[in-house]
């Protein structure tokens, strides 16, 4: 299954996230919530992040990027199930990573999902869509 699309759910009082109805399957297995870039927040299923686990495991530890990304995925992690209504809890320290209040906006990412506060996903988005319209196959430079 491919996450697509662009979801805004919102936090309930106790920090806790509805996902979007049409992932709530794939995810039922298990997730793993962690910091992104951008400050932004993933949601891997679990045998997905177990790859990308097997990857940064891969790396050589005396590699000072290695070690940087395998403490950043790892330390900010958090694993969980969604509940019988589809919800999965943030941890406060994830929420305050990436300046989630409310509103957030959930986006589909091939293999992930990401949560980001509505105003760095506006920003963001701005920018990528210039990078995005100014892109050339044809422009070898």
């Amino acid at each position: 299954m491919l996450f697509m699309g662009t979801f805004t759910p919102k936090l309930d009082e106790k920090g806790r996230l509805f996902l979007p109805a049409k992932f709530r399957d794939r995810l039922a297995e298990g997730l793993v919530v962690t910091q992104g870039q951008e400050n932004c927040l993933v949601v891997w299923p679990a045998d997905v992040f177990a790859e990308e686990a097997e990857r940064a495991a891969a790396r050589p530890m005396t590699n000072k990027a290695a070690r940087r990304y395998a403490r950043v995925l790892f330390a900010g992690g958090d694993e969980g199930k969604p509940d019988k209504q589809g919800r999965i809890g943030i941890p406060a320290h994830l929420r305050d990573y990436a300046g989630l209040d409310r509103d957030v906006v959930v986006i589909g990412v091939r293999d992930r999902l990401e949560i980001w506060n509505p105003q760095r996903w506006s920003e963001f988005q701005a920018e990528a869509l210039e990078d995005f319209a100014d892109l050339d196959e044809d422009d070898e430079d």
